[in-house]
């Protein structure tokens, strides 16, 4: 498996690490022995790096990841988050940076990962109400409690992420990048390099549709969050398959899968670049893990980035709810 370090941190992660939201809400029916399966399977094929919020399942995929850890603690490094609060049921969201809030969201996590430490902890989402200054500030002191061993901020701007690293460092910046959602270039990820952070990219797989797996909405589970998202609307779903298509021809010619092309694809932007693509099935993640065996070129990389430009997907990332406390 290949390594890669998270920035200033020490901590070394497998260059593709597991996204767990998936098994426990947002994507449809779950099944805990399923997901059980899956992260025993990633353990032992050398991911290291395993991504779980307070926010996902209420609580759920914190626990359940906290079960499958038992006896297996050294072996992995566990990112969460804190910061976005739900009430159960709901899709709506409150972002929350006070202080006492992350102390209070830190504290419940490690009681339902079952660990004294956290390797990475995120602040979810961005409250402008808050000062940076305060937020980074109780992190720190989590950092100095031993409570935690690195900070990370999601979807943050350069902005953002070179004045959250004048007040304490910053391991890692996680947020949304793949080959239909490009933004992190626009300044973010020269920004990283500046700082010395990491760059976790979640949703690699552009939510599954890059995979090609995806063919009408009508294919989704009841429940699955994607009947909401703008770019699986009819219309822009439409447009949006031509994207698939190009990806697939590609792959085609380099032997590998869609999913395999966009995760090299990926990588292949710096050495500071983790991914996390998210799935609870077994077959998924061996088909995701065949990414490390393609090599691509420079032209071939050149080709990929021509082929899918920033903008070129149809629809906003998120609903307007969805995009609360990103900091664009």
């Amino acid at each position: 498996m290949q390594q890669r370090i998270i920035g200033n941190s020490g901590l070394r992660s497998s260059a593709l690490g597991l996204g767990c939201m998936g098994m426990s809400e947002f994507y449809g029916a779950t099944d805990e022995a399923q997901s059980l399966a899956t992260l025993e399977a990633a353990l032992d094929a050398g991911v290291t790096l395993f991504d779980t919020a307070d926010a996902y399942g209420f609580g759920h995929n914190e626990q359940l990841l906290g079960r499958f850890l038992r006896g297996r603690r050294q072996q992995a490094l566990v990112a969460t988050k804190c910061g976005l609060a739900r009430e159960p049921g709901a899709y709506a969201r409150r972002i929350d940076n006070s202080p006492a809030y992350i102390r209070q969201a830190c504290e419940a996590s490690l009681v339902r990962l079952g660990v004294e430490t956290i390797d990475l902890y995120y602040l979810h989402r961005l409250n402008l109400e808050t000062p940076l200054e305060e937020s980074m500030g109780a992190l720190a002191q989590l950092v100095q409690e031993g409570k935690i061993r690195a900070v990370g901020l999601c979807e943050v701007s350069a902005t953002t992420l070179l004045r959250a690293a004048t007040i304490h460092p910053v391991a890692a910046v996680q947020s949304e990048y793949s080959l239909w959602s490009r933004e992190p270039e626009q300044g973010v990820l020269d920004a990283c390099r500046q700082v010395g952070a990491s760059f976790v990219a979640y949703s690699p797989l552009g939510r599954g549709f890059l995979t090609g797996a995806i063919g009408a909405t009508a294919s989704l589970d009841e429940g699955d969050f994607r009947q909401m998202n703008p770019r699986f609307a009819p219309d822009n779903l439409q447009y949006n398959l031509a994207i698939v298509e190009m990806l697939r021809q590609l792959a085609i010619s380099k032997h590998c899968t869609p999913a395999q092309l966009a995760l090299a694809w990926l990588l292949a932007q710096g050495e500071n670049i983790i991914a996390i693509p998210g799935t609870k099935r077994i077959a998924y993640l061996q088909d995701n893990l065949g990414a490390l065996q393609v090599t691509l070129s420079t032209a071939e990389l050149a080709l990929i980035g021509a082929a899918f430009p920033p903008g070129i997907a149809a629809g906003a990332r998120y609903t307007d709810e969805g995009m609360k406390g990103v900091d664009v």
